[in-house]
């Protein structure tokens, strides 16, 4: 099974690096571009932002020869919905969509998952102390799940690299547990979009990035990475029914679900919250968000986005560490743990965006 993980993990790589220079000869011949503003489009030339195309291209075509459909009947109706969320995105990238037309289209792409392949959470795990819940609740949540995931990846891409290595970090992350669950279908299919992202990263983990994803990508990620964490949830329900000794208490799998998709849905909840705060729009642009810190600080893109690496993976490696933890406090546990981090941020921003008395010139110093 290793051996299948790792051909599908470089053919996805193979088939999305090398795609990515005729996206980019197309793009610049066509005037595909993404322009450059004085707001919050921080870079400095004119960029193709089709990227997602090759993210596309390199996780179905390799899951069309890697994955078992019979053993996965499911993924056919998942097929449907990632189709039309890549048909949203690229039709967003060329000729900006409304807001109500995306969340239309996310909306009916979450509804298929959940109400035709079935993918859903079946249960509360103890959340706000209840457990079973009616099919409706169950289909209503599920929805609500994935919308969140998605639009949460959607608002990350704000920087080189950053949406792409933390879906690829997530991406292995949810592999690995789909291997030791022993389902192969499912680690196939996480680590060609993990592939998939390494090969895009190649162009757009740069200080001028070569290609940028685009919607089309963000949107994909984040639909992807929803289905992950709800299967995820779901199997090792089962695992820990059956008495498999490496599946964790089933309050606990939400909680780490949460964990590995926790700087995408904090940093969205935390520039809500600020945006409401000052009476705007919660979907009004700014620059709140911790990638906008790291780089209005002085730091380049790639060095934002490896901090925020570094921070993912901790999220994670530290609620592994307090998994007895009852399910509020952990959750708790990790909500002051990202608030913490975002506070530091915050201030290095201050810090560096203050002027030191060697900076600060006297009037006749500037005179000069």
């Amino acid at each position: 099974m290793i051996i299948l993980l790792l051909i599908s993990f470089f053919t996805a790589l193979a088939i999305s690096w090398l795609s990515i220079p005729s996206i980019v000869k197309v793009a610049n011949e066509k005037h595909l571009y993404d322009e450059p503003d004085e707001k919050r489009k921080i870079h400095q030339h004119n960029i193709p932002s089709l990227g997602g195309i090759a993210i596309f291209g390199g996780v179905i075509i390799t899951c069309t020869f890697f994955v078992n459909f019979t053993a996965l009947p499911q993924w056919g109706y998942a097929i449907s919905a990632i189709v039309l969320m890549f048909f949203t995105g690229v039709k967003d990238d060329i000729i900006p969509l409304s807001a109500s037309k995306k969340f239309l289209a996310q909306l009916v792409a979450s509804a298929i998952v959940v109400m035709k392949s079935d993918i859903r959470l079946t249960q509360f795990y103890g959340f706000l102390w209840i457990d079973g819940i009616d099919y409706y609740t169950s289909v209503t949540i599920s929805i609500f799940t994935l919308l969140t995931i998605i639009n949460a990846f959607n608002l990350l891409d704000g920087i080189n690299g950053l949406a792409g290595g933390v879906g690829m970090i997530a991406s292995l992350m949810f592999a690995y547990f789909f291997y030791v669950f022993n389902s192969p279908e499912w680690a196939v299919i996480a680590v060609s979009l993990a592939g998939s992202l390494a090969g895009f990263l190649y162009y757009n983990l740069r200080r001028r990035a070569m290609i940028f994803m685009g919607d089309t990508g963000s949107l994909l990620i984040g639909l992807f990475l929803a289905i992950f964490a709800i299967v995820f949830i779901e199997l090792n329900r089962e695992a820990f029914q059956a008495g498999k000794a490496f599946a964790f208490k089933p309050p606990f799998a939400p909680v780490l679900a949460i964990s590995i998709l926790l700087l995408p849905l904090f940093d969205t909840l935390r520039v809500f919250c600020i945006r409401i705060a000052n009476k705007r729009s919660p979907f009004s642009g700014d620059r709140n968000h911790l990638h906008h810190y790291l780089v209005d600080s002085g730091l380049t893109h790639p060095f934002a986005s490896i901090i925020l690496y570094i921070a993912h993976i901790s999220f994670v490696l530290f609620i592994l560490l307090f998994m007895n933890l009852p399910q509020v406090l952990a959750l708790s546990t990790l909500f002051l743990l990202a608030l913490g981090f975002s506070l530091g941020l915050y201030y290095f921003k201050l810090k560096k965006q203050t002027p030191t008395h060697k900076d600060i010139k006297t009037p006749l110093e500037t005179a000069k």
